[in-house]
């Protein structure tokens, strides 16, 4: 998982990371492979509700439907485990992940001021965004 969220972001998180989150309850992730690994998602249920807690694609992935293929799995799994809702974090300038989750069903739900840390480059808004599981596209 480490390798795959390191091709994705510039301050990935590491094996330990990985590990210690993987060992909490309702927790689950995937990561998608080619050759190498494409991408990466973990999420966690709790009470009802899903969280997206990272999900990346490799820039040399992106644009070929893995985020897609994340997704819809984590979301076919927090339906299983009973989650009515979803929700993530995305960075406004995310113009092409807004628009993945927007047509997954995603909708607005709020915005986190100055959620990511950009280091040299400041601090950047997070939309918060938040998807009904009790419905299901048609």
């Amino acid at each position: 998982m480490a390798s795959a969220h390191a091709q994705a972001f510039d301050t990935p998180w590491d094996e330990m990371d990985f590990e210690d989150l993987l060992e909490g309850a309702g927790i689950f992730g995937f990561v998608a492979r080619d050759e190498d690994p494409a991408g990466v998602l973990v999420c966690r249920t709790v009470a009802g509700e899903a969280e997206i807690l990272t999900v990346g694609v490799a820039p040399w992935a992106r644009r070929r439907g893995v985020g897609l293929a994340l997704m819809v799995a984590a979301i076919g799994v927090a339906r299983e485990a009973g989650a009515g809702e979803m929700f993530l974090e995305v960075d406004v300038a995310n113009a092409g992940a807004v628009a993945l989750y927007e047509r997954l069903g995603f909708a607005r739900a709020g915005l986190r001021k100055a959620y990511y840390d950009r280091g040299a480059n400041g601090r950047a808004d997070a939309l918060v965004m938040r998807l009904d599981l009790t419905t299901r596209p048609d």
